[in-house]
């Protein structure tokens, strides 16, 4: 979940902060420009103001010019040139006709065309330059024109123009531009740290939850959550849950309590029973049949009980985990079942690694490979082969136990190990239908996991799993 949330809370950061950066440079940009063209159009204002004394032209008869306008024409043109030396920047004064009356640097035509011709036609009607098109920090090319009018007696009878070049205005919005992408990059670097530890805060509680629900779906029932971190919607939930969770595990206990209550009460009168049953058939001829069946349906009774006591102490008792040698322990069983095997004519062998490791309660798995390794010589007719394995697979030891007995069909697999369920054609065999529900429970305590799978050309094939791996 973490995966998928915190992505999305950087791209929704992401695209907050590129809305208010791109604005921002852009009002940047903006705000350098429009400081050059005033800069620009104070200067124009000041040649306009030199300019409109100067009367005569530069081609005028000597006759008509006076030593004072030829000082002021001078005085202009020598501010020009000082100008454009000292800024770079082109500027020139025409007259209405676009005939120069001094320009720096010299021969500075008027533009003919572009926001030079228009700067130059708005300022013969008196107007001053509008704020021409934005510059950008990629326009090389990009050059910015101000035309002023220079006015005498209320008519306009020259025009001041320059264009400047934009390199060092270009250079201060990239700068600026700079600036706020470093601003930009470090409030994304403080956005991805909360939203880290925000989405840490959120699900680590959701996190915790999970390992609970796990623990006890896998039969650890005291596992509890604290409900004192996350936000107050997940508080409630860990408390919520915490509830469920007593309820279950006294429901749970209640159960077991009674199952065993109940196997462990009946076994008195049912043994009372059957001695009364033993004293009955003194009285009866030898052989008489409804006391033999009597007798086995008692038998089977007390097996029944047992098993169930059997059932509800193996629901109930908590695995003893420790690192154990499965293969010795898988071999020591077939030693001890060898004997049984012998007398029935069925041949019982190990095949497999000498010394495999594995994580188990030593006690369980014994307990769950005998009810395995009877069940198999139960079913397993003379003369054929029961074969006990063990193999490592990766982080795995499975444990495998095939038989050559009838084995089951594909719809019995799928209900084999179910409490009391036997198949249909089986039910001439003895037993109580809870061997294989007792070590399911022994083994899922340990956090090991049997499987059942059919054994070509005929037999059962079980297999139980074991972890290599510490819990």
């Amino acid at each position: 979940m973490r995966t998928r949330l915190l992505p999305l809370l950087i791209v929704l950061m992401a695209g907050v902060l590129l809305a208010l950066g791109v604005p921002l440079a852009v009002i940047t940009a903006g705000v350098e420009q429009q400081r050059v063209v005033v800069d620009r159009i104070d200067d124009a204002a000041r040649f306009a103001s030199l300019a409109q004394f100067v009367t005569a032209r530069p081609d005028a008869d000597a006759r008509n010019k006076t030593p004072e306008e030829d000082e002021r024409r001078t005085t202009l043109s020598t501010e020009l040139a000082r100008y454009h030396g000292l800024y770079g920047i082109r500027a020139g004064v025409f007259y209405r006709d676009r005939t120069p009356m001094a320009a720096a640097p010299h021969g500075l035509p008027v533009p003919r065309d572009g926001e030079g011709a228009q700067a130059f036609s708005e300022a013969l009607a008196g107007r001053r330059s509008h704020d021409p098109h934005q510059i950008w920090p990629w326009d090389e090319d990009g050059r910015i024109p101000v035309a002023s009018p220079v006015i005498r007696d209320g008519d306009v009878v020259a025009v001041v123009v320059t264009d400047s070049p934009t390199g060092q205005m270009r250079s201060r919005i990239l700068h600026g531009w700079l600036l706020i992408a470093a601003g930009e990059c470090a409030a994304m670097l403080v956005a991805v740290a909360a939203a880290i530890r925000l989405t840490g805060w959120v699900l680590r509680p959701v996190r915790v939850l999970d390992a609970a629900s796990h623990d006890i779906a896998t039969g650890r029932l005291k596992s509890r959550v604290a409900g004192t971190a996350g936000p107050p919607e997940l508080r409630r939930l860990a408390r919520s849950f915490n509830e469920m969770a007593d309820n279950v595990e006294d429901v749970l206990e209640q159960q077991r309590a009674f199952v065993a209550d109940a196997s462990h009460q009946l076994r008195n009168p049912l043994a009372a029973l059957l001695l009364r049953i033993e004293l009955l058939a003194l009285e009866l001829p030898d052989g008489n049949e409804e006391i033999a069946s009597v007798r086995t349906e008692g038998k089977r009774l007390a097996r029944v009980l047992d098993d169930l006591l059997d059932l509800a102490l193996a629901e109930h008792t908590a695995a003893d985990l420790q690192l154990t040698d499965v293969a010795a322990l898988a071999a020591e069983r077939v030693d001890s079942w060898r004997p049984l095997a012998d007398d029935k004519g069925v041949r019982l062998t190990y095949e497999g690694h000498c010394a495999v490791t594995g994580w188990a309660d030593p006690v369980a798995l014994s307990s769950a490979l005998d009810a395995i390794v009877d069940n198999a010589l139960k079913f397993t007719p003379a003369d054929q082969p029961v074969t006990v394995g063990v193999a490592p697979d990766g982080e795995l030891v499975h444990i495998t136990v095939a038989d050559r007995g009838p084995g089951l069909a594909d719809d019995e697999l799928a209900r084999v190990g179910d409490r009391f369920w036997r198949s249909s054609r089986h039910q001439n065999v003895s037993g109580s239908g809870l061997g294989l529900s007792i070590t399911r429970a022994l083994l899922a305590a340990g956090g090991a996991s049997i499987a059942y799978a059919p054994h070509p050309p005929h037999g059962l094939k079980v297999t139980v799993t074991v972890p290599r791996s510490a819990p």
